[in-house]
């Protein structure tokens, strides 16, 4: 079976796994097949045949992801193990013009968790922005694909941004130092969520 990867912990709402078989059980079927044998942390939402050398990792041409951030002052019970939280206010405006120095071809390196393969390190961004909603921020990501755990790299480095520690016009020089100490530390996982992958 193949499927996109994503770092352990991270959420998904439109993960694509493909697998070949012989059965001739009816594809529309296999959700609620698969649905009734899969743990309920796991919910198959369509199924459909595609062509014979389809392979869900290989041929992903965007994915975009989604981080997270509660900054309200006291947090949330209820999603906390969904999103983010930091109690100190953070400067959305100039974290809006951070971001927009991400997209485009960069290497990457400086976003990527050291030790990791040295295969390229060159990704292509094709949309990001920041939006705040009430107490929460939401950072979006869409690209041709990304390294190990660079959302969450970018994203602590939007953080700092928002803490002032970073000034936005920063961001070119850190991309260009290729250096992972010049960005922000790795946010959590749980509060990042690969919305969609597509294919064409």
């Amino acid at each position: 079976m193949h499927h996109g990867r994503t770092d352990a912990g991270v959420h998904s709402l439109g993960q694509i796994a493909n697998f070949k078989t012989n059965s001739d059980f009816p594809v529309e079927k296999y959700p609620i097949a698969l649905n009734a044998k899969l743990k309920k942390t796991i919910r198959i939402q369509k199924a459909e045949e595609v062509e014979e050398k389809f392979h869900a990792r290989y041929h992903c041409k965007r994915k975009t992801y989604r981080y997270i951030i509660n900054n309200s002052e006291q947090g949330s019970s209820i999603y906390r193990n969904l999103e983010y939280f930091i109690p100190t206010p953070l400067d959305v405006q100039s974290m809006k013009q951070a971001i927009a120095y991400f997209k485009g071809e960069h290497d990457f390196k400086a976003f990527k968790a050291s030790g990791t393969s040295s295969k390229s390190s060159v990704r292509t961004i094709y949309d990001a922005k920041v939006e705040q909603i009430g107490a929460r921020i939401i950072i979006e990501l869409t690209g041709n694909g990304f390294l190990y755990n660079m959302v969450r790299i970018i994203v602590g480095t939007l953080v700092d941004v928002g803490l002032g520690k970073i000034k936005p016009e920063e961001i070119p020089n850190i991309i260009a130092s290729q250096e992972r100490a010049k960005a922000g530390k790795t946010l959590p996982p749980y509060a990042l969520y690969l919305v969609k992958v597509e294919y064409d």
